[in-house]
């Protein structure tokens, strides 16, 4: 820790900005070393980098970069020492699914742990080697020795944060299922409830005490035997981190509210604000000071040291910094915005009453925020708030205060120089009772009682979340409330098949079925110019997309054709290739007949033959997926395992490209009607995890499929609001985006995330996390088709 004497006032400055990530710091971990202390970092970048201390300088340089991961690189860790590594070593978690562990003797990994199935997110290690690690595949996984040793399964969604006890063979897993579970050799000895949305971070305090962080936007202090002691509030948004300082229980959290809090004995001692909205992650040297990650890609190193201290005109630039940057009221504790009602710049020379206190003010019609520095005595810019001349405009969602959701929270001003209160209401509560409650609580007059419910009932319209109010006022001083902003057809015919006549299957060149050429989207034949857009036609999609055009008598062509070829028991006799026949007119016509048993089983021989044949009956079967009768038969409950395995099959990535592409062609059609969605659904996690295996395959309609198969996913998730499902779709649209080339199919991927955004803050910020902000605006320059375009500028409204 620091001499004494060197420490000033106690509080903490700022001592290096670090550039060097080109992307969000997602994860950082203290790394002694000789020459003093030192950190590794990891970013969306794919890299994760070490760094020590610039001497006799401030900062800190860069003395060692690792890659190895395919995508972000979401969290790391350091494993302590051991006989074979006296240095330790260094593991990172990925979206690639996999955890990838360094030496410093080298830029690649050591080893690579494969066995998750989605995006590692979480890490901790412990004593002998001993590795834990969550997932957003909603298991946790033991480690050593290279190998899985067990995986923990209980969990019904991902899971953000892990952590290893000191006491042997306990561990603790948190989970966006908003539970926290005690686990003791691989045994669940003890679920803890308490938190109100996903939990983010975990800290142990001592052998039986620990801390956990949720976007409930709280703290919880919990004993070992499931009493939780305490609750901290101070956040307005996500707390994404939490960390301890050495051989003490007071701790760090950071946020979504772009600030980082220090809490000395359960009180929030001091708030730093910083030009970055999600505040990702800290960590805390042995000296003290603290290294925190933020969404724009720089670290920040903060102390209390003087002699460590950054120069005057560095600090000045972080101020500049942090005065230039804009502000969006839902994020944020700004409390009420009203430009006309909000005080000048002569405000800003009444002192503040207490440190992180944020003020409002009016210049020239524009509102910038304040925070008082306690340490300093004075206010300092912390940015501009965008969007505050629309703040009485009621908008739908939600705003966290005390780590709940309210329609509204106002804030009281009981007088001018007395403290502000703040008054949380639902619309569903009753507002006398609300404001009877809000006066006991905060020991005021009861005389108000009528007073205050006036002002509720006249501020939110009669109770109506939806309505727009063009006035309001304090009932105590006339000043305005806050309320909170919500949260709230494959194209070209190019593949590669072989011989005969150049049955191309999907083509749509000679097409006699269904729409010619129609959007699947817009049902248009011509995309709309951007000067079209009126409104958002793309997403949320409501009924899957399917693939639907053919030209049977190509198909019946080429399957009689190939006949002759197969192997002499698989050969049809005339009779069979007429009740093939005979079926896709039953369904491609739709001429009312139904289809027979016999017809059927035809049907499923014919798709068994070999596969440099099969590719006709796969068409065959792709089209007979979309009758109710046909999906009936091979999507029940008896069948379906046996149908979703065949065409996984088919599926794998060395396989023949027609199969590949029929494959997912049919796998979409089978979301047609109910007994394929089930099936789809109840299969999703295999089907989802080998179908984004064929994002290597280099073609456009594969990549088409694949993309429409994601989307179809989506659609059913969003009317599920499956937050586990959304999280693996998510995960392959991301996936996805980094790799296809098509429009078509990226357009496909655009709609599938927009649909699972839709009305889910949760999504939304899953989506944040995964960085598609980046990968939507590469597409912004896109002009034709036009529809993409469109569709990339209302995701980034919503993200």
């Amino acid at each position: 820790m620091a001499e004494a004497g060197e420490e000033g006032d106690g509080s903490y400055r700022l001592r290096c900005s670090i550039p060097g990530h080109e992307l969000d710091v997602r994860g950082v971990t203290r790394y002694p070393l000789t020459a003093g202390e030192g950190f590794v970092s990891v970013s969306r970048d794919r890299s994760a980098r070490l760094w020590g201390p610039d001497s006799p300088n401030r900062g800190f340089n860069e003395l060692h970069r690792m890659t190895g991961h395919s995508n972000f690189v979401s969290c790391v860790c350091l494993i302590p020492p051991s006989e074979t590594y006296p240095r330790g070593l260094i593991a990172t978690g990925g979206n690639d699914h996999n955890i990838c562990v360094f030496s410093l003797d080298n830029t690649k990994p050591l080893y690579v742990l494969k066995g998750h199935k989605n995006t590692v997110c979480s890490l901790s290690s412990g004593k002998f080697g001993t590795l834990l690690s969550g997932s957003w595949d909603t298991t946790g996984k033991v480690w050593l020795n290279e190998k899985c040793m067990m995986t923990l399964q209980g969990h019904t969604a991902a899971v953000w944060a892990v952590k290893i006890l000191p006491e042997q063979g306990l561990m603790l897993t948190g989970s966006a299922d908003k539970s926290i579970k005690l686990w003791k050799a691989g045994r669940c000895e003890k679920t803890f409830l308490g938190h109100e949305d996903c939990v983010r971070g975990l800290a142990t305090l001592s052998n039986i005490e620990f801390l956990s962080c949720s976007n409930d936007a709280s703290v919880r202090r919990w004993q070992i035997t499931g009493e939780c002691l305490q609750i901290y509030y101070g956040h307005t948004n996500y707390i994404y981190s939490i960390c301890l300082f050495p051989d003490s229980q007071d701790f760090v959290t950071t946020a979504e509210d772009r600030s980082v809090r220090i809490w000395r004995k359960g009180e929030c001692s001091q708030t730093i604000r910083l030009p970055a909205q999600s505040v990702w992650c800290s960590c805390i040297l042995e000296n003290g000071d603290i290294v925190i990650g933020a969404s724009d890609g720089i670290i920040r190193v903060f102390t209390k040291c003087q002699d460590r201290t950054a120069s005057p005109e560095e600090i000045q630039a972080f101020e500049d910094e942090l005065s230039q940057a804009t502000i969006d009221p839902k994020t944020g504790d700004l409390g009420d915005i009203k430009i006309e009602d909000l005080p000048g710049k002569d405000h800003l020379i009444e002192p503040g009453t207490k440190d992180g206190q944020t003020r409002l003010i009016n210049v020239d019609g524009k509102v910038e925020a304040y925070q008082w520095n306690a340490s300093e005595m004075r206010w300092m810019k912390i940015g501009d708030v965008v969007g505050s001349s629309g703040a009485t405009q009621q908008t739908s969602g939600k705003v966290l205060y005390e780590g709940k959701e309210y329609d509204y929270v106002f804030t009281i001003d009981v007088n001018e120089s007395g403290p502000s209160f703040k008054l949380p209401y639902n619309c569903s509560d009753d507002p006398w009772l609300v404001a009877h409650n809000f006066l006991q609580k905060n020991d005021l007059n009861p005389m108000f009682l009528d007073q205050v419910a006036k002002f509720i009932i006249d501020n939110t319209n009669a109770q109506t979340v939806t309505s727009t109010t063009t006035g309001f006022a304090d009932p105590f001083t006339g000043e305005g409330r806050y309320i909170p902003e919500r949260s709230a057809t494959s194209g070209s015919s190019a593949d590669p098949f072989t011989g005969g006549s150049r049955y191309v299957p999907g083509s749509t060149s000679q097409s006699n079925y269904s729409a010619a050429a129609a959007d699947p989207f817009t049902g248009r034949n011509a995309y709309r110019s951007a000067s079209a857009q009126t409104h958002n036609t793309y997403f949320p999609k409501k009924e899957p997309v399917t693939f639907d055009q053919a030209n049977p008598a190509q198909i019946l062509g080429k399957l009689k054709e190939l006949n002759d070829s197969a192997p002499e028991e698989q050969r049809m006799p005339e009779e069979d290739l007429m009740r093939i026949e005979k079926l896709l007119h039953v369904v491609v016509n739709s001429s009312g007949e139904v289809a027979t048993a016999q017809q059927l089983d035809t049907l499923w021989r014919v798709v068994n033959w070999p596969e440099e044949i099969v590719f006709p009956a796969l068409d065959v079967l792709r089209l007979c997926i979309k009758n109710p009768m046909v999906n009936e038969m091979f999507c029940n409950d008896k069948e379906g395992s046996q149908f979703s395995s065949y065409l996984l099959k088919l599926m794998h990535p060395g396989g023949r490209q027609a199969n590949q592409l029929l494959a997912l062609r049919t796998l979409c059609n089978c979301f047609s009607y109910d007994p394929g969605t089930k099936l789809m659904m109840s299969q999703r996690d295999t089907l989802i995890t080998k179908a984004i295996e064929l994002k290597s395959v280099n073609n456009k309609n594969i990549h088409t499929a694949l993309a429409t198969l994601i989307l179809n996913y989506a659609i059913c998730l969003h009317k599920a609001g499956d937050l586990e499902g959304k999280a693996q779709c998510l995960s392959a649209i991301s996936t996805g985006l980094e790799v296809v080339k098509d429009l078509e199919a990226s357009f496909r991927l655009l709609v599938a995330l927009g649909t699972l955004i839709s009305d889910d803050e949760n999504a939304v910020q899953l989506a944040k996390s995964l960085g598609v902000n980046s990968q939507i605006k590469k597409y912004m320059s896109v002009t034709e088709p036009a529809k993409v375009n469109e569709c990339c500028r209302l995701l980034l409204n919503i993200l």
